[in-house]
């Protein structure tokens, strides 16, 4: 314990898609001491948590709640009263249907600091992701924020239906699915065309997001055939009819797919951006975990001996990083490979060697092994020494075919790839339930350990509906060697290539 109150954030988190973070609501995050979020606050907002932060879920979903407010009020004293800040993440902003101001209400009288940061409310960034205006100048200038939570049907109900239903005004309704048809007809009970357009937006922002539109008189049985639940919010006026011509979000070459990634996770946010932009809705499964070797003391030797080499060769980015993080360890700067050659396969192997001040001598033609092989034919390399650092598991080509046109070569391990199965069970529940559209592999050891994850299941069976799609030719012969047809081949082995591939295969559809 500590006589130092802390200061509690109570931060909106914005509609669902975490670029919509506000930059202090990032900021509060990353130095808080505790983060306590919500059902519909993104969980990917947790990545900028402290790694010692303690995280708190208090979700509230369809009557099922993890705390009740009462409770979690008296959480977010307890916390400050013990000396920690506390992020407080609440879906859209805290102060719009967030029940923001009962939690500041408990944290004064208890005598604890508060600042509230605004976020972007789903009422405004739904329908704009939907295509919908709330207001335009050719059809309203007002809108009405309303709770649909409400029984529209109490008795000391505070919903005003006869303004509501003679207002020009755009109507937004937060929360109230589940009370669609009590809505509708209390609308045109009180003088509302049933004409009047309708939409109901699920999951705005997100690429999970779910448009159902129509009038008063036919919203209800479209949303029942379309399965809606909740969470959407209900958008009533004129404006919605402008979404047949302004849509984009929902308009984008991959939206709503459902690709697994399988890459490292300290590396998949490439993929995941690139994917994440086009509309995908990227489910990360890391199945490898880039690790130091066991035994750093041959890496830590050949750094030692640095001046013996002439040339430098990294086959990945791995490679360069934990190259230079023992080089660094041991004391050394770039200095001391002012002598040296390199060459690098890829243009990313490239840029990460070029980030400490290197360009790359050599860069092949095509991102494989065998055409550094071909880059170095024209180079006299008879009688130079080679290092080589890359991963334990790396095929034997490069190396043995050095060796041949005369080099001494020096294989070195540099880092592991190991098997990563947190995401074990949460993969066989989305494949069991046809919810993956597409899976990438991006190395074979990303596919090997996919396989390792199924164990026993059937795997044929568990992909029949699924898209795989591999970075190259040596991963995709990995993939065939544990009976997987590759049905995507990058034609060009990066991030981007694999991109192009999948966006190819899907316009194609």
């Amino acid at each position: 314990m500590t006589d130092k109150t802390g200061t509690v954030y109570l931060i909106g988190a914005g509609p669902g898609d975490p670029g919509l973070l506000t930059i202090k609501a990032k900021e509060c995050i990353e130095t808080a001491d505790v983060v306590v979020y919500d059902y519909l606050a993104s969980p990917f907002l947790l990545n900028y948590a402290r790694s010692d932060a303690q995280i708190i879920y208090v979700g509230k979903k369809g009557g099922d709640h993890t705390l009740s407010q009462d409770k979690i009020n008296l959480l977010l004293v307890d916390k400050a009263k013990q000396g920690f800040d506390v992020a407080r993440l609440k879906g859209g902003d805290p102060f719009v249907f967030g029940r923001g101001g009962e939690e500041a209400q408990m944290l004064l009288s208890h005598g604890v600091s508060y600042e509230v940061v605004p976020g972007v409310t789903s009422a405004i960034a739904a329908p704009a992701y939907a295509g919908i205006p709330i207001t335009h100048r050719d059809h309203t200038s007002f809108v009405s924020f309303i709770t649909g939570h409400e029984d529209p049907t109490k008795k000391d109900t505070s919903m005003q239906w006869d303004v509501y239903a003679k207002s020009n005004a755009t109507l937004v309704f937060l929360m109230g699915v589940k009370n669609l048809e009590n809505i509708v007809k209390n609308l045109i009970k009180h003088g509302k065309p049933s004409d009047t357009p309708i939409a109901l937006v699920r999951w705005g922002t997100t690429a999970r997001q779910k448009t159902v539109t129509g009038t008063l008189e036919t919203i209800v049985e479209r949303v029942k055939q379309a399965k809606l639940k909740s969470p959407a919010i209900i958008v009533i006026g004129h404006v919605v009819s402008l979404r047949e011509e302004l849509a984009w979000f929902d308009k984008r070459p991959l939206f709503g797919k459902r690709i697994v990634i399988t890459r490292a996770r300290a590396q998949a946010s490439d993929l995941v951006s690139k994917l994440s932009k086009l509309g995908a809705q990227c489910i990360e499964i890391p199945t490898i975990q880039i690790v130091p070797p066991e035994d750093t003391a041959p890496l830590k030797k050949s750094i030692e001996n640095i001046t013996d080499y002439d040339w430098l060769v990294f086959t990945s980015v791995n490679g360069v990083k934990f190259f230079f993080d023992v080089l660094f360890d041991m004391g050394h700067d770039v200095r001391v490979l002012g002598h040296l050659k390199f060459a690098c396969i890829g243009p990313v192997t490239k840029e990460r060697l070029k980030s400490y001040g290197i360009l790359s001598d050599i860069l092949p033609k095509t991102y494989r092994a065998e055409s550094v092989i071909e880059a170095f034919s024209t180079v006299e390399i008879k009688d130079k020494k080679i290092l080589l650092p890359r991963a334990k598991q790396a095929r034997t080509i490069l190396p043995e075919e050095l060796t041949k046109m005369g080099a001494q070569v020096d294989d070195v391990v540099a880092y592991e790839t190991q098997l990563n199965s947190d995401g074990k069970k949460e993969l066989i529940s989305l494949l069991d339930d046809n919810e993956i559209d597409a899976i990438t592999f991006t190395s074979s050891s990303t596919v090997s350990n996919f396989m390792s994850l199924l164990e026993s299941k059937d795997a044929k069976k568990l992909l029949k509906n699924v898209v795989t799609a591999s970075i190259g030719p040596i991963t995709s012969d990995t993939a065939r060697s544990l009976d997987i047809e590759p049905d995507i081949e990058a034609k060009e082995y990066t991030i981007q290539g694999l991109v192009n591939s999948l966006l190819a295969y899907y316009e194609g559809k």
